[in-house]
């Protein structure tokens, strides 16, 4: 991987980490299309605490308050007290699907899931859940009925939200897209469910970048050019990252995700015609 490679690839991570179109899919389509080696999940792994700083300084009041709310609550031997204090056990609790699913098909994550047929399902099926999402909404809306808030997540929507990013694993699927998605089913706003979409993927995102570190560490250590591109795309995607969080909360504020929806159904269309054309390979 040359330092250009790593930049452009550090671009697309921060780019498509939060926005609904999956960055895993780009980062495994977007070397295809150049003609670059594919840089593998171990790459976007680590590529990915660049996109979990973007989100600890973002979100860096939020995060505070939850972290000293939840410690307060153990020191006082009332771990449930307030909403901030279950927000961070909540957090905790969502996070262990993907913990669990990860671990158990870890091979198959890293291997043949990173097929473009996959990616190209993976893309669809997220657009067709993601637009019966929308037509939910609008529907609820009609009836006259409020939307929730942060204030608003409970155990329930924090457990199936973390069970919807389980999915996120699948290379095409999105971590945003699917958490987003599995908030507008529980009646959460779109920015409602975007921003505890993003605090649902820290302990995920650190987990998995701190084991790939430790995994790769002696063959980082051993090529100072490797290290130095991961590290160059590692802080391109931490820089723009933080653009498309601002981006994306401001965005869902005053529009539907109709716009993803459709570039996801595009981008598959796109990749399946080049795939029967011969024009690129599954693998």
């Amino acid at each position: 991987m040359t330092l250009f490679e790593a930049a452009i690839l550090g671009i697309v991570q921060g780019l498509t980490e939060f926005l609904p179109i999956s960055s895993s899919a780009h980062l495994r389509i977007v070397p295809v299309l150049a003609g670059w080696e594919d840089p593998g999940a171990a790459f976007t792994a680590i590529v990915q605490i660049g996109t979990l700083a973007a989100v600890l300084i973002y979100f860096y009041h939020d995060i505070k308050t939850i972290v000293a709310a939840t410690f307060r609550g153990v020191l006082a031997g009332k771990p449930f007290e307030n909403q901030e204090a279950r927000m961070g056990w909540m957090i905790a609790a969502g996070t262990l699907p993907i913990v669990i699913f990860g671990l158990l098909f870890k091979d198959q994550i890293e291997t043949s899931l990173r097929s473009l047929y996959w990616i190209s399902a993976a893309l669809i099926i997220l657009a067709l859940f993601l637009s019966l999402a929308e037509w939910l909404m609008r529907r609820r809306q009609q009836q006259g009925r409020t939307q929730e808030s942060m204030q608003d997540i409970g155990w329930k929507e924090a457990i199936l939200i973390g069970l919807a990013q389980s999915l996120a694993l699948i290379p095409g699927s999105s971590r945003s897209g699917v958490t987003i998605t599995a908030g507008l089913f529980l009646n959460l706003s779109r920015e409602t469910a975007a921003r505890f979409s993003f605090l649902l993927s820290l302990p995920a995102v650190l987990a998995a970048g701190v084991y790939q570190l430790y995994a790769t560490w002696d063959e980082l250590m051993a090529s100072s050019t490797e290290l130095v591109n991961l590290s160059i795309a590692t802080v391109m995607a931490g820089v723009v990252g933080y653009a498309s969080i601002a981006f994306l909360i401001s965005f869902l504020k005053r529009h539907s995700t109709a716009i993803f929806i459709m570039y996801r159904i595009m981008l598959a269309a796109v990749i399946l015609i080049m795939l029967q054309s011969g024009l690129l390979l599954p693998k």
